[in-house]
């Protein structure tokens, strides 16, 4: 009886690391396929739009503060803009 039990708990202890070893391989191939869904097209389709997400042009300015100029259009279009 004594040894089914050692058999058992070995048994449960096996299945556990197991799982522990499964879930670790699983995990980390959904976050690369995420990543690279997500974040490469992205990168690919803003790389063909040509879009710049951040402005990393050295500029020769004394600030690199942006204007803020609220006569480019009329005030009544910043009110409702969603």
């Amino acid at each position: 009886m004594n040894k089914i039990k050692e058999f058992f708990i070995g048994f449960k202890h096996g299945q556990k690391l197991f799982g522990e070893s499964l879930s670790v391989i699983v995990n980390t191939l959904l976050l690369i396929i995420v990543y690279i869904i997500g974040v490469g097209l992205t990168s690919i389709f803003a790389k063909i739009c040509k879009k710049h997400f951040l402005d990393l042009k050295p500029i020769n300015k004394e600030s690199y503060w942006e204007e803020f100029n609220l006569s480019k259009k009329p005030l009544e279009e910043y009110y409702r803009q969603f």
